[in-house]
């Protein structure tokens, strides 16, 4: 099988993965949790949303290890106005991603990277794309290994 052409691969090992779970869906809650860390000078370098069946927004991004305990602070204080069941986290995340030209026009590249990281049993702890990146959340102690795999399914620069 011809191995698909990407960019490249970018990694991060040193982030924590957070979680504010269960928020009643409504304009602004993204926008609050954001503005929120912002504020206290804590970059968010993934995000990723989602509604569930029962209308409720979880909100899952990630930050560095070193502003995790800055910013479970921050959302316990916001917790009860956004109505939140839960502020959830992982200390030890990483995101691998890969790049490229095109991707929307490129169907199973996003399949192919899923594929790899499962065939040596990496979990995927959540997925954002772009026109031209594939990024997932996984265990930081992994990301070494999730590049190698990665090398090895794609047809690399």
């Amino acid at each position: 099988m011809k191995k698909v052409k990407i960019g490249g691969v970018i990694r991060n090992s040193n982030l924590a993965k957070v979680g504010v779970m269960g928020i009643p869906d409504r304009p602004g809650v993204a926008g609050a949790i954001l503005s929120a860390l912002g504020r206290e000078g804590i970059n968010v370098e993934f995000i990723v949303q989602c509604i569930d069946l029962n209308y409720n927004d979880h909100v899952v991004f990630c930050v560095a290890q070193d502003n995790l305990e800055a910013a479970l602070s921050i959302l316990k204080k916001i917790k009860p106005e956004l109505g939140a069941k839960e502020v959830i986290h992982e200390p030890e995340a990483g995101i691998v991603s890969i790049f490229g030209p095109d991707f929307r026009e490129r169907p199973g590249i996003a399949g192919a990277m899923f594929n790899a990281l499962a065939s040596v049993g990496i979990n995927i702890l959540a997925i954002s794309t772009s026109i031209s990146t594939v990024s997932c959340v996984i265990d930081a102690k992994r990301v070494s290994e999730a590049v190698r795999v990665i090398e090895q399914t794609f047809d690399m620069p």
